[in-house]
């Protein structure tokens, strides 16, 4: 998403005001930003890694805020240096990696529960670390982990337990494949 390492890359930023009452209009744009991911610069000034989808999903909200009586501009920008670029987006890293890390731990926990509460739970997971792949630019190792635990609740047994605890300490998860493939080396 960014230019050559030298130099930042372009962000589409939304400046936007809304007025205090009625609250619902401020509150859904605020929802809405959360669920694209974006970086919070300050106050009413959001931005995202340059894109034709990520301009036209700023654009939709800006919309959104003119149509409720505030108002609202996008721009292209670059930061004027390298670091503040990555500062940027260490932080939307983080934000993801502690997304997936509340999925890590819900599978952890649906992975010790009954298998009808299990099968409910990787469904709902599932759902959720979409959501969160959807507005992750900049994927942190927890990436990796969650996919990892959510792949270990869907084999039968008790050692989907094991599985998920060792995504969760960032340990690497046995699918049934490994699991066949160590067994074979092993041996009698």
């Amino acid at each position: 998403m960014t230019a050559a390492r030298g130099a930042p890359g372009e962000w589409v930023l939304l400046s936007y005001r809304l007025p205090r009452e009625p609250s619902t209009p401020r509150i859904a744009v605020w929802r809405k930003l959360k669920r694209l991911g974006v970086a919070q610069i300050s106050d009413g000034l959001v931005a995202l890694p340059a894109g034709a989808r990520t301009r036209e999903q700023l654009e939709w909200v800006a919309e959104e805020v003119t149509d409720s009586g505030g108002s609202a501009a996008i721009w292209l920008a670059r930061p004027a240096t390298r670091c503040q670029e990555d500062q940027l987006a260490q932080a939307m890293a983080a934000a993801r990696a502690a997304e997936y890390q509340t999925v890590i731990a819900a599978a952890a926990e649906a992975a010790a529960g009954d298998p009808a509460a299990r099968a409910s739970a990787v469904r709902r997971l599932r759902g959720e670390l979409r959501g969160i792949q959807r507005r992750d630019y900049y994927p942190p190792a927890e990436r990796d982990q969650a996919q990892a635990a959510l792949r270990a609740l869907t084999v039968p047994g008790a050692d989907s337990a094991r599985s998920a605890q060792r995504a969760r300490a960032g340990g690497p998860a046995r699918t049934p494949e490994k699991r066949a493939r160590q067994a074979q080396e092993e041996p009698a």
